[in-house]
């Protein structure tokens, strides 16, 4: 028998907000010192009152708006009631009746995720486990949370995986929020279930996937071992469970025969909201093009490759740079010469630059080379003004200074020979002393000659023109 997965995701992502949800502490969960961004409000004292972050609001619609949501007009927050420790009031601030977004979709590889809503509520505390007691640090309570609802339309681990990474540059792209799962800024949490025909299964939910690969993993071993069971006759028995990232599996947490009753009812300390179609109009206005907008466009105006798009798309700071870069190519450029520009751009962004880099932004003051620079660098590339080899070292001086590439080249002299008799001199020179190599390329050896072309290169420190140092080469190889 064959079954199909049915997987459901349940996302959280802490907003990028100056102050927490519902009072004035700042929003700063990776400060290192515990319980020092709290208040009475955010600490559960008696007296006091909650008030809403606008912010908070306003990037949850966003998200929504991009999500292909509708945003009714009357929303409303909930008390969800449990007791643990990191709650300090003993009830969480949610929605569940009324929410901010609902009806939704993101499309991945053609199809279409439905989302059931996206609502916001208040995070809680960090628990720190010592070993003769456990603490509680209450900095995390009460920031932003933004919790997204897919319908159980996710049919494999590789799809689930996608959509959380998909869902992850959206937030980057909206700015929004970090989003970083190592962080815990971005959580997700699965529900699985395997089912034969029309006959649904028995829902498993997974926690603890930190990490888009672990998403993937523990969703792969979770269907397999849904399969197993299922095949050996016995059932698959409603629980949560955890995912252990070193061995790779996922253990059972706590058996969840009913949904638990939260004993849900209206928050009575904060007002409804009611959203206006000028107030909805007004964030619409403020989304941004999005990865799948930009992916189509740059295909469109640059006939750039997939992977080359993919870079660009997923590293939006990088993609931006480029299409500055491009913008800053000479105007009158012959249009059967821009298309290997943007590709000799595109490669030498992609590889060199972000080798350069080495993980680290484009945007800031630390990044030196502005994009009319690069753009100049570029051409003079393409002129045959300076070799391949001399590029990395004027793109390295480029990178650590700042400096002006034309600059570069003439102070310290590495404007390439494209003189062919100053070339052809030092061809003799080489083949004079690498006899040896000269005997072996007669014989048929192939990589005598590029071992030839590299002493030539060497002996010129790179400056010689490749292409003509290759032809006064081969012609005088041949000619003997």
């Amino acid at each position: 028998m064959t079954y199909q997965p049915k997987i459901g995701l349940e996302v959280h992502v802490e907003l990028d907000t100056k102050t927490k949800m519902f009072c004035s502490c700042l929003n700063d969960p990776n400060e290192r010192h515990p319980n020092m961004n709290i208040c009475p409000i955010c600490t559960a004292q008696p007296g006091v009152l909650p008030v809403i972050n606008k912010e908070a609001v306003r990037k949850t619609i966003k998200t929504g708006l991009a999500l292909n949501c509708q945003i009714p007009e009357y929303s409303k927050f909930d008390r969800k009631n449990y007791f643990y420790p990191d709650l300090p009031k003993g009830y969480q601030i949610s929605q569940l009746y009324q929410p901010l977004c609902k009806e939704g979709f993101l499309e991945i590889n053609g199809r279409k995720i439905r989302i059931r809503e996206v609502h916001l509520e208040e995070d809680t505390g960090r628990l720190v486990h010592e070993k003769d007691c456990s603490l509680v640090d209450f900095n995390r309570a009460g920031i932003p949370l933004m919790e997204l609802v897919t319908e159980p339309d996710i049919t494999s681990a590789k799809e689930a995986r996608e959509f959380a990474e998909n869902l992850h540059l959206i937030m980057h792209y909206l700015d929004v929020s970090d989003a970083d799962m190592e962080k815990g800024e971005m959580r997700v949490e699965v529900n699985i279930s395997l089912s034969a025909g029309k006959k649904l299964g028995t829902k498993v939910e997974i926690k603890n996937l930190n990490s888009f690969r672990a998403v993937e993993r523990g969703i792969g071993y979770e269907i397999d071992r849904q399969t197993r069971v299922l095949k050996s006759g016995k059932k698959v028995v409603q629980e949560t469970r955890g995912w252990d990232d070193v061995k790779g599996v996922t253990l059972s947490q706590r058996e969840k025969e009913a949904a638990h009753d939260y004993r849900y009812f209206p928050e009575p300390d904060l007002p409804p909201l009611r959203h206006s179609e000028e107030f909805i109009e007004k964030i619409k206005a403020e989304i941004p093009e999005l990865p799948q907008q930009r992916k189509v466009r740059l295909k469109r105006e640059y006939e750039l490759g997939g992977k080359s798009i993919e870079v660009f798309v997923y590293n939006k700071g990088l993609g931006e740079y480029f299409e500055k870069v491009i913008s800053e190519l000479p105007p009158k450029i012959p249009k059967n010469q821009l298309p290997r520009l943007i590709k000799l751009a595109t490669n030498y962004l992609i590889t060199d630059l972000q080798g350069l880099l080495r993980g680290a932004s484009v945007i800031g003051e630390d990044f030196l080379i502005t994009p009319e620079n690069f753009a100049q660098f570029i051409n003079l590339i393409e002129e045959g003004k300076i070799s391949s080899k001399i590029a990395k070292m004027v793109l390295s001086e480029m990178f650590a200074t700042g400096a002006d590439p034309s600059h570069i080249i003439e102070e310290k002299g590495l404007v390439q020979i494209t003189d062919k008799a100053e070339i052809e001199k030092i061809v003799k020179e080489v083949i004079s002393k690498n006899q040896k190599a000269v005997e072996d390329f007669k014989k048929g050896k192939v990589a005598s000659f590029q071992y030839l072309i590299g002493q030539i290169m060497a002996q010129t420190k790179g400056k010689a023109n490749p292409q003509i140092v290759k032809e006064i080469l081969n012609k005088i190889l041949t000619k003997n």
